[in-house]
């Protein structure tokens, strides 16, 4: 019998994107259960159970404080003990767009030893209007993100009205940064509208200093068949959208846990 990893998606009032990335885990060979934040709360499920948790993107509780802040504070003062072990037993997290928010506002990204202060938020765009398009990415090749292992270039999805990363003074230079807004060759030096957002350093995601919790702004999930490309019938085909190669890579090494 083949025991699958096991993949919590993590849903709260105003989650739009938890069935797309549902399927990425499934197709990439993960158990895949949606789990309602409440269902936590109460202990009816328990997170132990798994090795891998998502938090999706959306607008969770219409993002009427800020974007993120509601379920953030839900996650850091409810389950904050479950979450800790979760990461502490080697486990991953990984947030996108609403979730890369959560993450960021729970305090769980980016993390520094002895420091509960948020050192990075993620404001406004500085186009003062939803950015709803595709972009190019680049990886970082010194990053120790599990989710962007063996992935040079990206073309995804961004669907954000405030996503772009803005950093105390003296933070950047420890940050992990997993992810950059680039152009279509590559290019990291590039401003809007290849940067969506107005990102310090076209900064598009980062991971902890252990390459197991990961947030970014893109939606992999929205890109894991060839057909979901905007220009797929006049580009050769591939077997697999960009976005895809994260969720095989969670699930791959979510195997050894």
């Amino acid at each position: 019998m083949i025991i699958k990893v096991k993949t919590l998606i993590l849903r709260a009032p105003g989650t739009n994107c938890d069935v797309e990335a549902a399927f990425a885990f499934e197709r990439a060979g993960a158990q895949v259960d949606l789990i309602h934040v409440d269902e936590l709360i109460r202990r009816q499920k328990s997170l132990s159970n798994y090795q891998i948790m998502v938090i999706p993107g959306g607008f969770t509780y219409g993002d009427d404080i800020s974007a993120g802040r509601i379920l953030a504070n839900e996650l850091r003062l409810k389950l904050g003990g479950e979450i800790q072990k979760f990461v502490d037993d080697g486990r991953l997290i990984l947030g996108i767009c609403n979730g890369f928010q959560v993450l960021v506002k729970a305090g769980m990204l980016p993390k520094s030893k002895g420091e509960n202060s948020q050192s990075l938020t993620l404001a406004g765009n500085d186009s003062g209007r939803f950015e709803c398009r595709w972009v190019y990415l680049r990886t970082n090749k010194t990053s120790p993100c599990i989710f962007t292992r063996g992935i040079d270039l990206m073309y995804l999805p961004v669907a954000h009205g405030g996503g772009k990363v803005v950093i105390e003074p003296g933070v950047l230079e420890e940050l992990n940064v997993a992810l950059y807004y680039a152009d279509e060759t590559g290019d990291i030096r590039v401003g809007y509208p290849h940067n969506p957002n107005g990102s310090v350093n076209n900064i598009a995601g980062i991971c902890d200093a252990t390459g197991r919790i990961f947030g970014l702004m893109p939606h992999p999930e929205r890109f894991i068949r060839w057909t979901q490309h905007p220009r797929w019938t006049r580009e050769p085909r591939q077997d697999y959208g960009d976005g895809f190669r994260v969720f095989l890579n969670a699930v791959e090494w979510a195997k050894s846990i």
